[in-house]
């Protein structure tokens, strides 16, 4: 079937709340004059992808989002690199043909968005927040910079380079300059939650990076704000990532 101007995108996940996608993609389209259509498919379970596909054939892309990042795996076809080696997929390209492609393009969104915020400082040690989909690309972005990490966790531990939040000590902080946060914690509508992170040991000497774009500032943010340490929201990442997602999705011929 030749989709040819009517071709269908969308983001899919549960629940789809504050989700900026559907603005950012139909402001996309009109730039580049192309009448294409973007919709929310909240799927309270991921077996019902297939019968997504089923009921809008048309549809030629899709993002994903939590919690979806990796249990959609097993329903592509195929994998890109970029998603093979971070374990997660945020972007599927559906061709012609009816192949699915899962990519991350996550990795290109936080790559590019993190070299901007440390510039030329690369000689430093990370500490990650969170292990889902989205920790995944980061992983993947600071080992290509070759940047040391521990991931920080709740629950069972099942690598060397993993603590749990009451592991964190003093030295950990000292050690370790860039802090990133993967979760949802502190995201809108919940803005007074914050991690269990210790403030009083953050300075003018870190970095803090939250996925997370809103709240702009979220409470992790401004309490390393307020302590001195450079900081940086999900935003800027959040369009590149969607930029490069728009980039595969208008190659998805057979």
């Amino acid at each position: 079937m030749d989709r040819g101007q009517d071709k269908q995108f969308g983001l899919i996940g549960f629940p789809l709340k504050n989700t900026f996608s559907v603005d950012y993609f139909a402001k996309k389209f009109l730039e580049k004059g192309v009448h294409f259509s973007y919709k929310n498919y909240p799927i309270t379970e991921i077996s019902l992808f297939e019968d997504l596909l089923k009921t809008n054939p048309r549809l030629t892309g899709l993002n994903v989002t939590k919690p979806y990042k990796k249990m959609i795996i097993p329903y592509l076809d195929a994998l890109a690199e970029s998603a093979i080696k971070c374990g997660a997929v945020n972007c599927i390209q559906i061709k012609e043909s009816g192949k699915k492609i899962g990519h991350n393009t996550d990795v290109i969104g936080f790559q590019k968005s993190l070299e901007k915020f440390i510039g030329l400082n690369r000689n430093l040690k990370a500490i990650v927040f969170g292990n889902g989909g989205a920790a995944k690309a980061v992983f993947q972005v600071l080992d290509s910079l070759k940047i040391e990490y521990l991931n920080v966790i709740r629950g069972e531990r099942s690598l060397n380079n993993q603590i749990n939040y009451e592991d964190l000590d003093p030295v950990h902080y000292l050690e370790h300059s860039l802090l990133i946060n993967t979760t949802s914690v502190g995201m809108f509508p919940a803005v007074d939650e914050y991690l269990p992170v210790d403030f009083t040991q953050i300075g003018s000497n870190h970095y803090c990076y939250d996925l997370i774009y809103l709240p702009e500032k979220t409470t992790f943010l401004k309490m390393g704000e307020i302590n001195g340490a450079k900081i940086k929201n999900g935003l800027e990442m959040l369009h590149l990532q969607a930029d490069a997602a728009f980039e595969i999705w208008m190659n998805s011929e057979s």
